[in-house]
């Protein structure tokens, strides 16, 4: 349940980003994105007087600034391309997860002959989705789009093993969203310091503030989903974003997709699903 409420609250802030992309740059969006989420944590943090020392300050530092590139990243693509189009390549992360993990996660247990034979058919088989989604053609626009969308996606797998190493060594998830969101912050103002930032106007709080809830809440539900639920269950359900964002796309801005598209939507989804499923060892989540 927490993961579903995780994957539309995504999906109804990548419609704000995309509503928001026709005023604000990426940048600024990130900012704000960013800024009431850091608010919202800091503030329960003051209130439970929660320590924010960390005794692995750096690997927090390398978590938040790798997610703030891959948020940036993230953003720039669905400002420029359909909304399930984006959201779509940004979920190759686990295929990305997948190809890399040999080299990132050294010290977790030695995959199986037949773990390693599943994960390298998910990597094919979600770049195969990739170019039924992306159908090549040769707009320069849509391939620097494309391009940055699957970068926002290897992005999203490098902080996923940050994520997984913390976790693994007693770091409590409020810790690591409050470093993830204060860095994002603080970068992306300083980026607005040197572009012309757009004036704010009072018609503009409620996007904002929709903005901002949105991804706090999607964000906090996703933490509880993969605390409380089972793993590889709550991994397959947060592809649940790429179907609402679908909707929202379609029924929003009638973005209508081609069966080929919609086809490999569906192959990045399983490969994604798979991948996860083939690289967790066995046990009973």
């Amino acid at each position: 349940m927490w993961m579903l409420v995780a994957g539309l609250g995504f999906a109804v802030m990548g419609a704000f980003v995309k509503t928001g992309a026709a005023r604000f740059s990426s940048t600024e969006l990130v900012f704000y994105r960013s800024i009431f989420g850091f608010i919202t944590i800091a503030a329960m943090v003051c209130w439970q007087g929660k320590p924010l020392k960390s005794p692995m300050l750096g690997k927090q530092m390398g978590r938040a600034f790798t997610g703030f590139i891959a948020l940036l990243l993230f953003f720039y693509a669905i400002a420029n391309l359909p909304l399930a189009t984006a959201i779509t390549l940004n979920y190759t992360s686990p295929m990305f997860l997948a190809l890399l993990s040999p080299w990132l996660l050294k010290a977790e247990k030695p995959l199986s002959r037949w773990q390693q034979g599943t994960l390298n058919l998910c990597v094919i088989g979600g770049f195969i989705g990739v170019t039924l989604l992306l159908q090549p053609r040769w707009e320069p626009d849509l391939w620097i789009a494309a391009s940055v969308g699957l970068l926002s996606g290897l992005g999203a797998a490098l902080a996923y093993v940050h994520v997984k190493q913390l976790g693994a060594s007693g770091e409590p998830d409020w810790r690591t969203v409050f470093y993830f969101t204060l860095v994002c912050s603080v970068a992306s103002g300083a980026l607005m310091l040197n572009t012309d930032i757009t004036p704010l106007h009072w018609q503009d709080l409620p996007f904002l503030l929709g903005l901002g809830v949105s991804a706090t809440i999607s964000q906090l539900a996703m933490t509880r989903a993969y605390r409380t639920g089972r793993t590889l269950t709550v991994a397959s359900l947060a592809y649940s974003t790429v179907v609402f964002a679908t909707l929202i796309g379609v029924f929003w801005w009638g973005e209508h997709l081609s069966w080929m598209e919609y086809l490999g939507m569906l192959l990045i989804m399983l490969s994604g699903m798979v991948s996860s499923r083939a690289s967790s060892p066995k046990q009973s989540d």
